[in-house]
């Protein structure tokens, strides 16, 4: 059977599987008729939006997360104004939970003040555009759980939106809320910076 690949731009308010024994919005939801077999590689939460991998492939997660590092860049909206030392204390690493008891301190990554993109589409829960806040572009190459609201967090910021827009060269574009594009899969593995993927 020949694989496929998709990408959606993820709602909030909705989690990344299609199968859960909790009252929540599933990817099945979505208008869109994947394939059986179909699943997601890298969830993201129900509050976090954006950028979504799914595929019948089940070497897809040990691809991506086990040969190598890969880069995921997200924007995040954060509340009041974030100060240029606040900055480089995250490009620097933070320390922050995780598990129980144990404390991580973030790898050094990429991080950008940035305007409000134009055309974003709004967020129902989102704040009024007048309260202080502050937009980022943030790219990292680990993923401990909620790591990026975990990372403002650690600086005295409330995450207010967090969109994955791109998995190395794999970008979200223009796709809206709710909206799935398919991908052959030489493109696929090219934009994810994935070589010699049908000898692994």
């Amino acid at each position: 059977m020949k694989e496929r690949y998709f990408i959606i731009n993820k709602p909030s308010n909705m989690v990344s599987q299609f199968i859960s024994s909790h009252e929540v919005r599933l990817l099945g939801e979505l208008d869109f008729d994947f394939p059986a077999g179909t699943h997601a590689i890298g969830r993201l939460d129900s509050d976090s939006e954006g950028l979504l991998i799914l595929t019948t492939n089940k070497k897809v997660t040990r691809l991506l997360f086990q040969d190598k590092p890969h880069e995921r860049t997200y924007l995040v909206k954060v509340k009041g104004v974030m100060t240029e030392a606040t900055l480089q204390r995250l490009k620097t690493g933070v320390a922050i939970p995780i598990g129980r008891d144990a404390i991580h301190v973030s790898t050094p990554c990429r991080i950008d003040i940035v305007n409000r993109p134009d055309g974003l589409f709004d967020h129902p829960g989102e704040l009024p555009h007048t309260v202080p806040h502050t937009w980022l572009l943030i790219t990292l190459t680990e993923g401990k759980f909620h790591q990026v609201r975990k990372m403002v967090g650690a600086v005295k910021h409330r995450c207010q939106r967090l969109i994955r827009v791109s998995i190395e060269d794999l970008e979200l574009g223009d796709l809206q809320p709710g909206e799935v594009k398919e991908l052959p899969e030489e493109e696929f593995f090219r934009l994810l910076k994935i070589d010699n993927y049908r000898d692994k």
